[in-house]
């Protein structure tokens, strides 16, 4: 993940998001610098979140944001992650796809 992200942006982009419900994903992007990052990186970073390869973030797995960033991160809550899928997921279809995550990333 460095490769793409320096450490430092990312730990104070999860310290941002300590406390439950203290989670916006394009805040998130942004004190990180992923919005500022080339199409192939926000697609790396989109693989390393969709833990099970299938093309796809679930919900489930969107329930892990943090801690994919920083295996020591809280997870979040059901209202963020309903809240994350809902403001991704363009099509209605219950998960967000590479070209919907790089939609909402560089917005």
């Amino acid at each position: 993940m460095s490769s793409v992200i320096p450490a430092e942006a990312l730990a104070t982009a999860i310290k941002e998001c300590q406390g439950p419900e203290t989670f916006c994903p394009m805040k998130f992007f942004k004190t990180c610098g992923l919005n500022n990052k080339t199409a192939q990186d926000v697609k790396k970073v989109f693989d390393i979140l969709d833990n099970d390869q299938s093309g796809f973030i679930e919900e489930e797995e969107l329930k892990y944001f943090l801690q994919r960033f920083s295996p020591s991160a809280r997870l979040l809550t059901e209202k963020e992650t309903k809240g994350f899928l809902q403001a991704a997921d363009d099509d209605n279809d219950g998960q967000i796809g590479a070209d919907e995550f790089q939609a909402m990333v560089i917005s």
